[in-house]
């Protein structure tokens, strides 16, 4: 009997340690060290749209949606994207536009080593650099998956990871309707907005953008870049 106790008991630690695990791994809110944003919380509204992956071939079409809505973006870019599409970076940095690291390969960050987090991070702020940006750079985890080695590199070198608390798109294949009804439902003073606009599939999110800006602003919303929602807070 003790020995049955006790291989339960190891059991019972080991499903914890897993689903803690998990749950820490996919957390907005929370990790392990260093500084986390998923929201700022304040009382004006004022939130920051944040459009994730590419640079790509659509680049210049979300180019053209946010200059005619005259709306600040922040583009969470990976490395690998921006080397094979350089003209696409320079012409996001060329807007005006925030621009941040979203790694090099848009693998999960999760049971990796410091060597490789140093790798996809700096890999990406070289690539970042050569499209003429010269402004804030946070880090957004692909897939908004992290665990240890990255939060302590983020910390160590003073850079802020940003996750989000709206993303309209990230699950199943919404339509643009949906999309806009379920941002704008969801959204609060403080808000940080994800949205998909770079690839083929996305053309829904793309259609989406311009109808989330306008209903936004006819709620009495300002949109502002990231760096500009974290020092407000």
């Amino acid at each position: 009997m003790p020995r049955r106790s006790l291989w339960i008991g190891l059991v019972v630690v080991v499903a914890a340690a897993l689903v803690g695990g998990y749950l820490l791994i996919d957390a907005r809110t929370f990790q392990l060290t260093g500084r986390l944003v998923s929201r700022v919380d304040i009382t004006e509204k004022v939130v920051a749209l944040t459009l994730d992956d590419g640079p790509s071939g659509h680049t210049a079409e979300v180019l053209r949606i946010l200059d005619a809505a005259r709306v600040p973006a922040t583009f969470y870019l990976t490395g690998s994207e921006l080397q094979r599409h350089p003209e696409a970076g320079a012409a996001i940095a060329r807007a005006g536009h925030e621009i941040g690291n979203h790694s090099y390969s848009h693998r999960r960050m999760v049971l990796v080593s410091p060597a490789t987090v140093a790798e996809e991070v700096e890999r990406t702020d070289t690539a970042i650099a050569a499209t003429g940006y010269r402004g804030p750079v946070t880090f957004r985890p692909p897939h908004g998956k992290k665990l240890w080695a990255l939060p302590r590199y983020l910390a160590e070198h003073d850079r802020t990871t940003v996750t989000w608390d709206v993303a309209a798109d990230s699950e199943g294949d919404p339509d643009a309707e949906t999309i806009v009804e379920d941002t704008v439902r969801s959204v609060r003073p403080g808000s940080i907005i994800l949205l998909h606009v770079m690839y083929d599939g996305r053309a829904a999110s793309r259609a989406a953008l311009p109808r989330i800006v306008d209903r936004l602003r006819g709620d009495g919303y300002r949109f502002v870049t990231v760096s500009e929602l974290l020092a407000s807070s």
